[in-house]
């Protein structure tokens, strides 16, 4: 038998979509079912994500859960005690690529590991990590916004402020939800 496993099974679980569409609300949901199950539970943010309060994590319905805001992923594993059975992760674009490693080692753990995050970034191209924890994780939630054009079904994250800059963390002021269509990625660039 493998000494390495555990009894207890581990699993990745990703919750990805477009700014607005409800990604840190059923981060949130998941964490408090957990909760209430008496399961110890850890979270964490990114130290770079300072939009609505450094010790929370906090959707844009304003629902919030305290939180953990750690520099990197190496520094996440290490904060993980090791009787938790869930981690919770918001904002898993804002990580470093050793976020995958991370998780995998977790969930071999026997963790339940949850993580939150934008699969798109503001010109439409995958963000990393996301993509390489979609492609290990045993469950994916999609979430849509409404498209604040036309009211359809909104996939993409549409920058409003001009800037090149891959990473520029922003709310309702700097951003809005975008379907397909609407979508227009060289809005966000600027112009130098």
């Amino acid at each position: 038998m493998d000494q390495t496993r555990t009894a207890r099974p581990g699993w990745l679980e990703v919750v990805t979509g477009s700014m607005f569409s409800g990604k840190s609300e059923e981060l949130i949901r998941r964490l408090r079912r957990a909760q209430i199950a008496r399961q110890k539970v850890q979270i964490f943010k990114p130290a770079i994500d300072r939009r609505f309060d450094e010790t929370h994590i906090t959707s844009h319905s304003e629902m919030r859960i305290p939180s953990v805001a750690v520099a990197s992923s190496r520094e996440l594993w290490d904060m993980v005690e090791p009787d938790t059975d869930v981690v919770g992760i918001d904002e898993g674009q804002f990580f470093d690529g050793d976020l995958p490693a991370v998780c995998t080692k977790l969930a071999d753990q026997g963790k339940r590991v949850i993580v939150a995050g934008l699969d798109q970034d503001y010109l439409g191209k995958p963000f990393e990590p996301m993509p390489q924890l979609l492609a290990i994780a045993e469950y994916i939630t999609k979430t849509l916004a409404i498209c604040m054009v036309c009211g359809g079904p909104a996939n993409h994250t549409q920058r409003l402020v001009a800037s090149r800059e891959r990473v520029l963390v922003g709310a309702g002021d700097s951003y809005e939800a975008r379907c397909r269509h609407c979508f227009d990625p060289a809005l966000g660039q600027s112009q130098s």
